[in-house]
């Protein structure tokens, strides 16, 4: 899964006055199509379900989400969701908290705004071992002052594993994340807010790379366009993957149905439309 990160839309919201049901915690609602995306060994396509959220309030930042695989019940062969004895529940948490808020001193120096102490977490909630994840990203993030309208943001962090679909890291401190986040506005079009958003996570040191056909490194790099309205935002994506999931690009697998090979490097795109509330 993975959100992609529509977060533009609520800019709109800067030159209007729409009601929502919180003036801080920003929300919505969104059907996603995905095609291709690689976060595991085969292709998957998928239509789904997602609610999406995110606030910056005194000492708190946040972004999250959380999707119901399949909800729709379209998908390619290999997709299996809430309704076919898949995973029910993906969620992707970004919280962050300031220190210079927290203790009250400012830690800015040259283009570094603010400190904070940031975290990543992700959960599968698959039926097994071999269907679920839960993931912990801790460490250090920072917003950057580019001195324009150009919003950016970099994060670090060491990774706990917990469960990985039965891989051979679970249970251990295994590698390392680099996080870096922007967003440009573009222009006024068709009375909506158009921007480009941009994130991308390098991860590296990871001792999966010590298993068969798995890579101790792996990069998802996505680029947005999003046209936002106060409340109905529509986003298209393209997310690069190179060895998505840490699985080997061009490795033969066989997992009881036929060998194949695995497509772990290249592009997955999204459709995305969605309502502010």
């Amino acid at each position: 899964m993975a959100s992609v990160l529509a977060a533009a839309s609520w800019s709109a919201t800067a030159d209007s006055n729409p009601e929502y049901l919180s003036d801080w915690w920003h929300q919505s609602v969104n059907v996603v199509g995905s095609y291709h995306t690689r976060f595991g060994p085969q292709l998957n396509n998928d239509v789904y379900l997602e609610y999406e959220a995110f606030a910056h309030k005194d000492w708190f930042d946040f972004y999250g989400y959380v999707d119901v695989p399949k909800f729709f019940g379209a998908g390619n062969g290999n997709d299996k969701g809430i309704w076919d004895d898949g995973s029910p529940l993906f969620m992707e948490i970004e919280p962050r908290f300031s220190i210079d808020k927290l203790t009250g001193t400012s830690l800015a120096f040259g283009p570094f705004k603010e400190w904070y102490f940031a975290n990543n977490y992700i959960y599968d909630m698959g039926d097994n071992r071999g269907s679920r994840q839960n993931t912990w990203y801790m460490g250090l993030g920072t917003d950057i002052d580019t001195h324009s309208d150009v919003g950016l943001s970099l994060n670090v962090y060491a990774k706990y594993q917990w469960e990985n679909y039965g891989a051979a890291n679970e249970n251990s401190w295994d590698g390392y994340r680099f996080k870096i986040k922007y967003m440009v506005p573009i222009t006024e079009l068709w009375g909506g807010h158009l921007s480009y958003i941009g994130f991308t996570n390098f991860d590296w040191g990871s001792d999966l790379g010590d298993s068969a056909n798995r890579t101790s490194n792996s990069i998802a790099s996505s680029h947005i366009l999003s046209l936002g309205y106060d409340h109905w935002h529509y986003s298209l994506v393209a997310r690069y993957f190179h060895n998505g999931g840490q699985w080997d690009d061009g490795a033969n697998l066989n997992f009881g149905k036929g060998p194949f090979e695995v497509k772990s490097t290249g592009f997955g795109y999204y459709l995305v439309v969605g309502y502010n509330f």
